[in-house]
């Protein structure tokens, strides 16, 4: 059953993938639970569906990542689980037209909403310096 459930949240964070790379906000905020949290680098947290909508939003419109995850660890607990994972690629600077590396760790929390997994909370910090 716990082999079921990791395969379930392993699909969830390829969506998730997904998302990011066809900066696709609606299909972010899609993947959260409607109170869910995303607590992004050096910008503020963005609480429920809404605000973690317009977060994407804004951050779509100022970049364009193509990046690749790598899934760590996954651990499950009834209906709650997290994940670590990190992730590299590059992104792509809207406004200058610049593409730089990114690599970044990430930690997810999920949660079961009628029986499909959720992000309840989710942060993640760079691993290499801003230049």
């Amino acid at each position: 059953m716990e082999k079921q459930e990791k395969q379930k949240i392993e699909a969830l964070l390829s969506e998730y993938k997904k998302s990011l790379n066809t900066s696709d906000a609606k299909l972010a905020q899609s993947l959260y639970a409607k109170d869910g949290i995303f607590m992004p680098t050096e910008a503020p947290s963005a609480i429920g569906s809404e605000n973690i909508l317009k977060s994407y939003e804004y951050i779509f419109s100022q970049i364009q990542l193509n990046i690749e995850f790598f899934i760590e660890e996954i651990e499950v607990e009834n209906d709650f689980a997290f994940a670590t994972t990190s992730s590299e690629g590059t992104t792509l600077i809207r406004a200058t037209g610049d593409t730089v590396p990114e690599a970044n760790r990430e930690l997810f929390v999920f949660e079961k909403v009628d029986d499909d997994w959720k992000i309840a909370r989710y942060m993640f910090n760079k691993t290499s310096p801003q230049k």
